[in-house]
């Protein structure tokens, strides 16, 4: 049995049926609402329902019994905090969470965890997730040393209230730093806008801010970089304004704005999910320069089906006893090559060369 928490949800649903597509077993699915948790069972051979709290101990634990793994597709995850995860160690199960920070796992005991045999992943969506594993990734693709990294990551796309919330409380709590880069080693007090900038197979004007999170710094130090910079780019006209008012109001009325101003700059337009990746040092025996771009076709379709590829390799056994995150436990190729497969992933390329150049790539355009 595989459990999923918030399985009918915009995430949890795509989750769901790519899990029952695998055919990994029977699935229950769950959440506050027993009747749409019902909808979407009677959509997958052989689910079933039931409701649960995540916030409710009780209900945590009838929802987890006699599951193998739980998946966690509900939040906001700071609210949640490990309530789901405990749930799943009492029951005997393993444990997947699409989101889980490094607040979680430091909540975690990944020692307990390899005694008795449990596995927990964590991060296992878009970002963090799909994030650390794309550069490990291209990394394995002929690179003897890798000296720097240029990352630009964006997205058009609804915030749902769930991620609007995610989102503020990462913001107010500094799960990252705005601003800074990776030099040597370590991350300097450099702060890096481009206002209106022009960043190749992004719509035009967008904003792209300088961002260091714990996973971008710990990718850092795995491939030894001299120097890195991760963008996040903020695409409509909105949106970024909206990103930058949100952190100062309540957190209902931030996700509120966050949620209409979304939905505004996706009106008439294309969802899609963009990480452009430039990698510069040694490979097949010669310097070089390539970058690599990776296309989604939106955020919960490529978050939903990250989640079940992670719950397929711990249902195989493909991860070891222990807490996990998963853009560091799993395997970069069959993961990337499923993620494809499933047209989650509706564009991957490799070119020579810089980012920039990526303008004159006519295969590359949105």
């Amino acid at each position: 049995m595989i459990g999923v928490v918030g399985g009918y949800g915009d995430v949890g649903a795509v989750a769901a049926h790519h899990l029952a597509g695998l055919g990994l077993g029977q699935l229950r699915i769950g959440g506050r609402d027993i009747a749409a948790a019902a909808r979407l069972a009677e959509s997958l051979s052989g689910a079933e329902a039931a409701q649960v709290d995540a916030g409710d101990e009780a209900e945590l634990d009838r929802f987890a019994a006699n599951c193998r793994i739980v998946l966690n597709c509900a939040g906001p995850g700071r609210t949640i905090g490990d309530r789901v995860a405990r749930a799943a160690r009492r029951a005997g199960a393993d444990y997947v969470d699409v989101g889980g920070d490094e607040a979680l796992a430091a909540r975690l005991d990944p020692t307990a965890l390899r005694r008795e045999g449990r596995v927990a992943v964590l991060s296992a969506g878009v970002q963090p997730g799909l994030t650390g594993l794309l550069p490990r990734w291209a990394a394995r693709r002929g690179w003897s040393r890798i000296d720097g990294l240029t990352s630009y990551f964006g997205l058009r796309d609804v915030f749902t209230t769930v991620a609007a919330m995610d989102y503020l409380q990462a913001v107010t709590e500094g799960a990252g730093r705005s601003g800074l880069v990776w030099r040597n080693g370590c991350h300097p007090a450099t702060t890096v806008w481009q206002r209106n900038a022009v960043v190749p197979l992004f719509p035009t004007p967008s904003t792209s801010l300088a961002y260091l999170t714990p996973e971008a710094e710990r990718l850092a130090r795995w491939l030894r970089l001299e120097r890195g910079t991760w963008y996040s780019v903020l695409c409509g006209p909105r949106i970024t304004g909206a990103l930058a008012q949100a952190p100062g109001l309540a957190p209902e009325a931030g996700a509120r704005l966050l949620r209409e101003a979304s939905q505004f700059d996706l009106s008439g337009q294309p969802r899609f999910v963009l990480h452009l990746l430039q990698l510069d040092g040694l490979c097949q025996g010669r310097q070089a320069t390539r970058t690599t771009v990776l296309r989604g076709s939106g955020n919960a379709a490529l978050t939903g089906v990250m989640a079940a590829l992670t719950v397929a390799a711990v249902a195989r056994d493909a991860v070891p006893p222990g807490s996990h995150f998963a853009a560091e436990i799993l395997d970069p190729d069959a993961t990337i090559d499923r993620l494809v497969l499933s047209g989650a992933v509706d564009f991957l390329t490799e070119t020579d060369g810089p980012i920039s150049a990526l303008a004159d790539c006519e295969e590359c355009t949105l």
